[in-house]
């Protein structure tokens, strides 16, 4: 008589469990400051500061109505907004174009333009403010969202250029010499094969410059002296000043740290997204 026999159950693996449970601890300790921020923002001061706790939020706006309405948060966003885009787009044009000369060909002085991007990498930024200021000053670009997004690419570009020039390494001249024995011109080639395979490096070098210009606080705080041209973090700066001139608000102080971190959490996961197809259409092309 045949006995049956089943299938052995998997192997119980507590490496793996331990490694799991790991992890999600460590996920959980990096989204505790978020989660308070964000819950702190929703409790009114009076329970902030008593001795108890609140780890549910009650679901209160009005410390974002409040921030809203001290005045200068819709005019420093707009002034991010702008200056963080012409830095991005100008940034990755000139990023571009560089790792494109640094990987693709051959020319006179190539080594001392990587040797310069090298040194440019290892100036500190604090050295550069009293040529930048004055720079700006004889330009008539001081208080400015342009003239502010001109330092912001010159400080971002160089790393920029190192990213990309990666990917471009990565992505085989050949590609494009092949599309040109089959009838494609040297710029077709250039858009139809190898540009599409760079949409993941330039997406990542778009990431990487948005997040520099949007939390940079240092030049910003140089050059743009004037109230009315504050960026975002100069702004959340005032808000504090204008809340240690009395009992602190710490509702609102969470509520205005949370709405200058909005924006960048959306466009992270806007830009996530499209990496990762990016990514993987460029591995099948390839």
């Amino acid at each position: 008589m045949a006995t049956a026999t089943t299938a052995p159950a998997a192997a119980f693996r507590p490496g793996r469990l331990l490694a799991t449970a790991a992890a999600i601890v460590v996920a959980l300790i990096w989204v505790f400051p978020v989660y308070w921020m964000v819950n702190s923002s929703l409790l009114p001061n009076v329970i902030l500061t008593s001795a108890t706790p609140r780890f549910v939020p009650t679901g209160f706006i009005d410390n974002y109505v409040a921030v809203i309405k001290s005045g200068g948060f819709l005019n420093a966003l707009g002034t991010s907004l702008l200056v963080t885009l012409i830095a991005v787009a100008a940034c990755l044009l000139f990023a571009f174009c560089a790792a494109l000369a640094i990987s693709r060909y051959k020319f006179k002085g190539r080594t001392s333009f990587v040797l310069t991007i090298l040194f440019i990498q290892m100036l500190p930024a604090e050295g550069l403010f009293v040529a930048q200021y004055k720079l700006l000053s004889s330009a008539d670009l001081l208080n400015n969202a342009g003239g502010l997004a001109v330092l912001y690419t010159a400080a971002v570009v160089p790393f920029t250029i190192w990213m990309l020039r990666g990917f471009v390494a990565g992505v085989p001249a050949d590609l494009e010499e092949a599309a040109m024995v089959d009838g494609c011109s040297r710029g077709q080639a250039f858009f139809r094969i190898t540009f599409p395979l760079l949409a993941p490096g330039l997406v990542a070098s778009g990431v990487y410059a948005f997040l520099q210009a949007w939390n940079e606080f240092t030049i910003a705080l140089v050059i743009m002296q004037k109230e009315n041209s504050h960026t975002l973090p100069l702004w959340l700066r005032s808000f504090l000043m204008q809340s240690n001139s009395r009992a602190t608000d710490w509702g609102q102080v969470m509520a205005a740290s949370t709405l200058v971190a909005v924006p960048v959490i959306i466009f992270f996961l806007i830009v996530q997204g499209r990496l990762t197809s990016g990514l993987v259409a460029g591995a099948v092309k390839g």
